[in-house]
């Protein structure tokens, strides 16, 4: 299914759009119109982020078995080496 004109190449696309619109609106420079105009294309590129994390956290589960485990952290490291 090809992507219509409007929406990101790339994950990393969406996200560096989606940070140019932030900036743009919180500089308080631009009209009401382009302000709206701009919020929605951000709700787009963030409901395409979401989607996109989404599938990605799908294909971990499916090759991890479902079983994922969080990472260690410093402190739960450094508790592992006291004990060896």
């Amino acid at each position: 299914m090809p992507k219509s004109a409007s929406s990101p190449k790339s994950f990393e696309a969406a996200v560096s759009e989606l940070e140019a619109i932030v900036q743009e609106m919180e500089s308080g420079n631009l009209p009401l119109e382009d302000a709206l105009a701009r919020y929605q294309r951000g709700v787009g590129l963030l409901r395409h982020c979401q989607a996109t994390l989404g599938d990605a956290e799908q294909r971990v589960r499916m090759l991890e078995g479902d079983g994922l485990t969080d990472f260690p952290t410093d402190s739960s490291r450094d508790g592992d080496q006291a004990g060896a």
